[in-house]
């Protein structure tokens, strides 16, 4: 059972960039915009992401840093940070998943998770 203390909900939306993909070169663009949302019962600051981004052909590539897009966002009781980023794959269909490393205001570190979601090429499943 998680703790209400600390409750950070991340929702995704993504979309296929034809104008930055190659196909032909098997480049496959995507950019994804998240909002981080805290329903937790204190403030939280993201401090860093580790990301799992899996091809179609089951290549799987790990991602971890500070932050999201250069900044440590403080996000407070019942607000959200929403920002955009993107990912090139070689092939039409993968996924993402992943957590976030938060720090609330009481000094506990704890994951807020980041489910997995699709990133697809419009047409590429049947």
């Amino acid at each position: 059972m998680s703790d209400p203390r600390y409750q950070v909900d991340v929702s995704v939306v993504t979309r296929y960039l034809a104008e930055q993909s190659q196909p032909e070169q098997n480049r496959f663009a995507f950019s994804y915009t998240i909002t981080v949302q805290n329903n937790g019962l204190m403030p939280a600051k993201l401090l860093s992401r580790h990301w799992v981004i899996t091809d179609g052909d089951g290549h799987v590539e790990e991602v971890r840093g500070a932050g999201v897009v250069g900044q440590q966002p403080l996000i407070d009781v019942g607000k959200s940070h929403t920002y955009s980023s993107g990912t090139v794959m070689t092939s039409k269909v993968g996924t993402m998943q992943g957590t976030y490393q938060m720090l609330a205001e009481d000094g506990k570190h704890f994951d807020a998770v980041i489910a997995p979601f699709r990133l697809a090429v419009p047409g590429a499943l049947h």
